[in-house]
């Protein structure tokens, strides 16, 4: 019997129904393979996989003869995917992290309760061991990947020019900071298959996309001129109680920095622990922007963070303008009652009531008399005078490569009047930076060319072929040769005769310049507070170093002569011997047992020095009554001296309102 019309139209209709759910269904499944299939694959992969980062190896920081000052290790780093642990086992993970990491419980607790995050870093720089165990507990969620961990092995060496990073490798000062990018590289990517639990497979695919390492940097620095430099620093901090001493070592010819350093200073493997700098602070009561603003106190580079008054060891700058443009000479003569009078002011010579006449300039600088720099920036004028003062690089940063750097303090040209003019001639009414001093000096030392200086000599990759060099840079020429010649054979004349004296190295030609400015604190000048500062060329004929020290509120004594001059004789003696300079000294040298001199009226302590054949000095350099006791002297009494040794004599110098050296 044929079905009836109403029986083939309910067949034909589940027939069209079937076919339109099959139709539906095949198109979802195109939709869902075609149209979403790269999504759901994402989606797939990211339950399926686990991406563990793979910190970039920082560059290393190598000194100019290829010492390591940084570097870093590899480490591992444990992590942890809070989504994949579950609320019902993050218990028993942490109990098992706990106790291989020997860490609190609570603490890890929670840091994987949270189970909005998608990876929490636990603990960073585990030993091997730990790691190890880790991967064996498969433990749901957890993960363990390579890490880097920054080392610095001389501890506090050379921390202001290193710097340091965060914990999570990036330079927070120094070249760590100034030379971030480079140094930095690219990060990688490890990834692993898991189970549904998020648990690393034993035997499961993994792909590495290996990271980009850093680019490593070489250092002008001298790793043993450094040494040199900050063991100087250390004995001079001890001996005269200062608050900080600064030094910079430059390569003379080419404004390469050899050494740079500043006493007291940190350690770059614990940053922030700077308990020992102050001591009277409570460190549990400050607040988070107290503590920052210690820190960077702390890390902070003097030598180009800092300003100071240079006081007379600008009188070199003076002495090379006056020289350059023919308004005095060496043996140029000048007299000076000891002090001029300008517009009711009285500017007077440290040794004031003392007069001076018919004396040369050599004389003068060996003296350090203000009177005569104040006649020849008169002479020079003050448009000249600045001109050169920015020709110096004084009124401008050095553009040194590392962070911070300050700029100078001086008035502009048009509000400098005939008593700036006088005061800025001999280092006072002027701030700037000990680098830029001391590039300044250099350019006397390197006949007259002015330098850029800088601290990264080359760039290199990881398999240690050079990227990018960086050659010495001269910025202008300032002087000429011959005006820096006669500058520095007058500075040698300061080191022979002058106040600089305590710099004297037997045998090698020394040529340098002190300087006292006093502080300025709460606006004013302190009375008490002030920088002394020694600045030298060595050796005078053929410049290999230029040296410049700065003594922070020394307590004993504020002239440079005594305190910064020696601490810059030490650094030279070993950096010159370091550098193949051996000192000219006659093979025949007669040895002499020191006298008491001690109490002893100058008038015959002299005489029993000229009686045992022995050379002496005074401190300060100028004496007016001879009968003045002697109150110190160096060699101690009973020391064995040669026939070239100049015995220094300590004595009690008349009132002086002045300090300037």
């Amino acid at each position: 019997m044929e079905p009836s019309v109403s029986s083939k139209r309910r067949l034909w209709f589940a027939l069209f129904v079937v076919a339109l759910i099959f139709s539906l269904l095949i198109g979802r499944l195109a939709y869902i393979q075609i149209v979403k299939g790269e999504e759901y694959k994402k989606l797939a992969m990211l339950q399926q996989t686990r991406n563990v980062p793979i910190p970039a190896k920082r560059g290393v920081i190598y000194d100019r003869k290829g010492i390591k000052l940084a570097f870093s290790v590899q480490s591992f780093t444990v992590w942890a995917h809070p989504k994949d642990i579950g609320a019902e086992s993050v218990g028993e993970v942490a109990s098992e992290l706990a106790e291989i990491l020997e860490e609190d419980k609570a603490k890890i607790l929670d840091m994987i309760s949270n189970s909005s995050s998608t990876i929490v870093r636990i603990k960073r720089w585990i030993p091997k061991a730990q790691a190890d165990l880790i991967k064996n507990k498969r433990l749901k969620g957890v993960s363990v990947g390579a890490d880097n961990k920054r080392i610095y092995p001389n501890l506090n060496f050379a921390a202001h020019i290193l710097g340091h990073t965060t914990v999570d490798g990036v330079g927070l000062s120094g070249v760590e900071l100034s030379y971030e990018s480079e140094l930095t590289g690219r990060e990688g990517t490890l990834v692993t298959n898991t189970d549904a639990a998020g648990r690393q497979l034993p035997f499961g695919e993994e792909k590495l996309y290996p990271p980009e390492d850093g680019l490593s940097l070489v250092l002008t620095i001298d790793e043993i001129i450094q040494h040199f430099t900050e063991e100087a620093l250390v004995k001079g901090v001890e001996d005269h109680n200062a608050e900080k001493i600064t030094a910079i070592v430059m390569e003379s010819k080419t404004g390469e920095i050899l050494a740079m350093a500043s006493k007291p200073d940190y350690d770059p493997n614990n940053p922030r622990d700077v308990h020992d700098h102050y001591p009277d602070v409570d460190f549990d009561t400050l607040s988070g922007e107290e503590l920052s603003t210690l820190w960077n106190m702390t890390w902070k580079n003097p030598n180009l963070n800092d300003t100071y008054e240079p006081g007379s060891t600008f009188k070199i700058i003076t002495t090379a303008i006056s020289f350059e443009e023919n308004v005095a000479g060496p043996h140029t003569k000048f007299s000076t009652p000891g002090y001029i009078d300008m517009y009711g002011s009285r500017i007077k010579n440290w040794d004031y009531p003392r007069s001076h006449k018919d004396f040369t300039l050599v004389y003068g600088m060996e003296r350090s008399l203000n009177t005569m720099f104040m006649e020849l920036a008169d002479k020079v004028g003050k448009d000249t005078f600045y001109t050169y003062l920015e020709n110096f690089g004084l009124t401008r940063k050095t553009g040194v490569d590392l962070p911070g750097e300050a700029g100078s303090i001086i008035l502009p040209r048009n509000k400098i009047g005939p008593v700036e003019l006088a005061t800025i001639s001999f280092g006072h009414g002027i701030a700037v930076t000990p680098l830029q001093m001391v590039n300044a000096i250099n350019a006397i030392a390197n006949d007259g060319k002015l330098m850029e200086p800088h601290i990264v000599k080359a760039l290199k990759s990881s398999d240690g072929e050079v990227v990018e060099r960086i050659e010495p840079k001269v910025i202008r020429n300032v002087i000429s040769k011959k005006t820096s010649a006669d500058v520095r054979l007058v500075l040698e004349s300061v080191v022979e005769n002058g106040s600089g004296k305590l710099a004297y190295i037997p045998g090698i030609r020394i040529g340098g310049k002190t300087g006292t400015s006093e502080k300025i604190v709460n606006g004013k000048y302190s009375d008490e507070l002030a920088y002394a500062s020694f600045v030298a060329i060595a050796p005078v004929d053929d410049p290999l170093i230029t040296v410049l020290v700065v003594v922070d509120e020394p307590k004993d004594t504020n002239y440079g002569s005594q305190t910064a001059a020696p601490i810059a004789k030490d650094i030279m003696d070993d950096t010159l011997r370091y550098l193949g300079v051996e000192p000219e000294i006659p093979e025949y040298t007669r040895e002499v047992k020191v006298p008491n001199l001690m109490g002893k009226p100058l008038s015959k302590a002299i005489k029993i020095l000229e009686a045992s054949g022995l050379s002496y000095t005074t401190e300060p350099v100028n004496i007016l009554n001879n009968d003045s006791p002697v109150i110190n002297q160096f060699p101690y009494p009973g020391s064995i001296a040669s026939g070239q040794d100049i015995i220094i004599l300590n004595v009690d110098p008349l009132p002086s309102d002045s300090n300037s050296e």
